[in-house]
């Protein structure tokens, strides 16, 4: 291909397809674009990845660079804190120049012989993508069930592999969610299958050691097209779990674990709007919960005989200031995961009643969560910290002596970084309804906040889902050639409590929108940076967000980038064959009903192209994503560049190896973010 055809932008043929709902019609130009098998699709997304790599060839040097100075500050040989389960320190750890885990185990004590589980370094050879999902240990210590992924749909195969005498048995259960967990008798596991069409995990399944997968019997179906189920056992060890769920409602079903051939239980049937999880502890279930009006969740208790919601007793009250997130038991202490003013508190409670404390924190711009704490009889929680500035760390927080002890901060090699040389804050933008929307920035001291600086704003904004400030090796490249980080804590998220995400949802999906939006038009007002220099970044629901806030405000944007975006959302949410679609309907209504379809149709992206001046865009995906499927960015960029009226960028990427999560070795996906930097940085005309 010369230079100057290369330079000519990819263009799809246009062959229009009538869509009709409710009466209304839309013409798609692209729909053709969804068949993967469709020789002419490939060779389209070929050309433009061409075209990308044409356009982006003058920084080839600089992504390269990038590249290896975000690798650089990454320890290669590094090992996690380990944690004992049933008599064995369970440790993962990476070679230099290994681009996969090592999971290993040591017996009783640290100075034991290392027993490799698995080297993923060789598991993976053959394969573009590998992913190792999860691995559950039997009781006894001599089996674990482990999952594989080679494709990045997120359809994983389970197999058993014998510790002792290190043989993989040959059998294989296809199609699963990855997670399996045993009975107590060391010889009933319990696994979960999807749907093969819609990806939906819909069934569980029991097998017996050393029988035949054809044989496996099939405990539960979840009937049900908008829940999910799943299975686990519970920290105690006494229950083996069902859980199902949808965005607004679940239901769990239990068994004691000693007895796995006896019928799962319901523990309280699913209502509409009301969630619920569970915990077991000596002869009671403890329950996190939105029941009885308690929109920012509470804790109940119920015995382990009468679990219905009748005999459920408050422990912790519902607050209308802070939401309760998650719990971890342990023999003699409660501790409580809650969120008050987008601040994380870890709340410690003995069981005896004495004590109930927080542990405390001092930036205002923290990320601090439960870590792994599978010993039910510790005294020691273990829980992460890091925030904007400083690298995450590992701690030990010993109950009884009231000590902590950082067992591992995250290692910024490279010689450069010092903590000290950044400033993080906390900003609020008040939003067009008179809203207060909460930002966290970081940026190097001495980035000048005259208007001159450029600033990477990014959200995602869906499902409750609350991106907290945390710390990010990767980000220092951005950081040390002048840029500013801010994360819009817009509604759709549970930042400031779960009434935050229901007013970004639904009909008031648009709330997400112009949160967003109006963060940008105040860091602009403030001279943080302005629209010359004013980039957006989201992806999947947060690459709905780009897309529909270039459609609303494009002038505010310089570039803009959107991985794996879900932007064709009237099209899909009609689909219920495409996978999660139903499982979707609560989160942006059913597009089957007048009313949620004109609602949608008015912000989703594809539908809203229009003939006018867009940033420029980077657009990512992945061939085999399953999350939001290749075709929509695809046909959205195709939609773009025959309706958009400027001359700047639009670059369509698509990893023709992967799926949702981008490639899967931990240096290859770095490789990704040196494209997404050097687009943004050439913008800049910063290339160094």
């Amino acid at each position: 291909m010369s230079l100057k055809t290369s330079l000519i932008p990819p263009k799809a043929a246009k062959k229009p397809k009538k869509l009709v709902k409710h009466k209304d019609i839309r013409i798609d130009n692209y729909y053709w674009l969804n068949d993967r098998g469709n020789p002419e699709v490939i060779d389209y997304l070929n050309a433009e990845n061409d075209y990308t790599k044409q356009e982006m060839l003058h920084t080839e040097a600089f992504q390269k660079e990038l590249f290896e100075e975000m690798k650089a500050r990454i320890k290669e040989d590094d090992t996690s804190v380990p944690y004992k389960l049933n008599g064995y320190w369970y440790i993962t750890r990476y070679e230099k120049g290994q681009d996969y885990p090592i999971y290993t185990r040591k017996k009783e004590t640290l100075e034991a012989p290392e027993e490799i589980l698995f080297d993923c370094n060789e598991m993976a050879k053959g394969f573009a993508f590998f992913n190792l999902g999860s691995m559950a240990i039997s009781p006894d210590n001599t089996m674990v069930s482990f999952s594989i992924d080679t494709v990045g749909r997120r359809q994983y195969t389970i197999q058993i592999k014998n510790l002792v005498t290190g043989e993989i048995f040959p059998d294989k259960i296809l199609n699963t969610t990855s997670s399996s967990t045993w009975a107590n008798d060391n010889k009933t596991l319990f696994y979960c299958m999807k749907d093969e069409v819609t990806l939906r995990s819909h069934k569980i399944f029991k097998h017996k050691l050393h029988t035949d997968f054809k044989d496996d019997v099939e405990v539960f179906y979840e009937a049900d097209e908008t829940f999910n189920t799943f299975v686990y056992k519970t920290k105690s060890k006494k229950y083996v779990v069902i859980g199902s769920s949808s965005t607004l409602s679940s239901e769990y079903r239990i068994l004691d674990a000693n007895t796995p051939d006896a019928e799962f239980k319901i523990f309280q049937k699913r209502k509409r709007d009301i969630e619920y999880s569970i915990a077991h502890y000596n002869d009671s279930f403890y329950i996190i919960s939105n029941c009885d009006g308690a929109t920012n969740f509470k804790l109940l208790k119920t015995g382990e005989a009468k679990t219905e919601k009748r005999y459920w007793k408050d422990v912790i009250p519902h607050r209308n200031a802070v939401l309760l997130e998650d719990i971890e038991i342990f023999k003699d202490y409660l501790v409580v995961n809650e969120r008050e003013n987008g601040l994380n508190n870890l709340r410690i409670i003995s069981w005896d009643g004495t004590e109930d404390y927080y542990l405390p924190f001092e930036s205002e711009t923290y990320t601090t969560y439960i870590g792994s704490n599978p010993d039910f009889n510790s005294d020691v929680l273990r829980y992460a910290y890091n925030s904007l500035t400083s690298p995450s760390s590992v701690i030990d927080y010993n109950f009884k002596t009231k000590s902590k002890e950082i067992k591992k901060e995250q290692e910024v090699l490279g010689g450069k970084f010092n903590k000290e040389n950044y400033e993080s804050r906390r900003i609020w933008a008040t939003a067009r309804d008179g809203v207060k929307v909460p930002m966290s920035l970081v940026f190097k001291k001495g980035t000048k906040l005259d208007g001159t600086s450029p600033l990477l704003q990014y959200a995602y904004g869906s499902y409750g889902s609350t991106i907290d400030p945390s710390f990010s090796t990767v980000r220092l490249s951005l950081l040390d050639r002048g840029f500013i980080y801010a994360i819009a804590h817009i509604r759709g998220g549970e930042y400031l409590g779960r009434d935050w995400y229901e007013n970004g949802k639904l009909l008031t999906k648009l709330n997400t929108f112009y949160d967003f939006i109006d963060c940008s038009k105040y860091l602009i007002e403030e001279k943080y940076t302005s629209a010359n220099h004013l980039y957006a970044y989201g992806g999947s629901a947060g690459g709905l967000l780009m897309g529909a806030v270039i459609n609303m405000n494009p002038e505010l944007y310089h570039g803009v980038i959107a991985a794996v975006p879900f932007v064709d959302v009237v099209t899909t949410m009609l689909d219920d064959t495409i996978p999660l679609t139903t499982g979707e309907y609560d989160e942006w209504g059913n597009p089957n009903k007048k009313e949620f379809y004109n609602y949608m149709k008015s912000y989703s992206p594809y539908d809203n192209v229009e003939a006018k001046k867009y940033p420029n865009m980077l657009v990512t995906t992945g061939l085999h994503d399953s999350q939001v499927q290749y075709w929509e960015p695809a046909k959205w960029v195709a939609k773009l560049r025959e309706l958009k009226t400027d001359t700047n960028k639009l670059l369509l990427h698509t990893d023709m190896d992967s799926g949702h999560g981008g490639a899967s070795g931990r240096f290859e996906s770095l490789k990704e973010v040196a494209l997404e930097y050097a687009f943004l940085l050439d913008l800049e005309g910063i290339c160094g």
